[in-house]
């Protein structure tokens, strides 16, 4: 139960199967939630809020076609008392233009469960919960790592890049490995992921 003996009824609202199941199965495994329903698109959350009340609508940012935080207004119109969690696994909102869509938070998908849950919990109480945004002055990267991270994530080969930056090889090399231990990252895939989150490249 919250903090006041309710238990919460909550809405997941994803349209991929997968995700939407795993958030129903940790949701409904908390003794403090009374339901947990799920939608896969805007049109269907609308009608359960209707008719469901939810305390709390987890809405994927990225819904197919559709806009998470264009959901997020017409839930809050369709049911005033629901507060929505935006929530993403590739790309992200500012606290502002979540704010502005009626949301009273955004969280990644990259957050452990419990951290979700918690989140969850904490919307559910009538709290703001936003990921916390990394400054990307803040991730040591020089000015050439920066530029070898942009011509990875264009697709561009080592021996490419250097032959764009009139580098060798085993020059280009040093640097990808550089900016994997910076980024805390493996790959390149990764590194590209987490540059974007951090706003290093677009």
């Amino acid at each position: 139960m919250n903090d006041n003996g309710l238990r919460l009824r909550v809405l997941v609202v994803d349209d991929h199967d997968v995700v939407q199941w795993g958030f129903r199965v940790l949701l409904e495994r908390q003794p403090w939630v009374e339901l947990c329903l799920a939608a896969t698109n805007g049109a269907d959350a609308l009608e359960l809020a209707g008719r469901a009340k939810p305390h709390v609508a987890l809405v994927d940012l990225f819904l197919g076609r559709e806009s998470g935080a264009e959901v997020c207004d017409g839930l809050r119109a369709a049911s005033p008392q629901t507060k929505v969690l935006l929530v993403s696994g590739a790309g992200s909102i500012s606290p502002a233009a979540a704010k502005a869509a009626g949301a009273s938070g955004f969280v990644s998908k990259d957050w452990g469960a419990p951290d979700v849950v918690k989140a969850v919990r904490m919307v559910g109480l009538g709290m703001d919960v936003f990921s916390p945004t990394e400054d990307p002055g803040q991730v040591p990267l020089s000015a050439r790592e920066r530029e070898v991270v942009g011509l990875i994530a264009s697709g561009a080969t080592n021996r490419e890049i250097a032959e764009r930056l009139f580098l060798s090889p085993h020059t280009v090399k040093e640097y990808t490995s550089s900016v994997y231990r910076k980024l805390g990252v493996r790959n390149r895939a990764e590194a590209v992921k987490r540059a974007q989150r951090i706003g290093l490249i677009t």
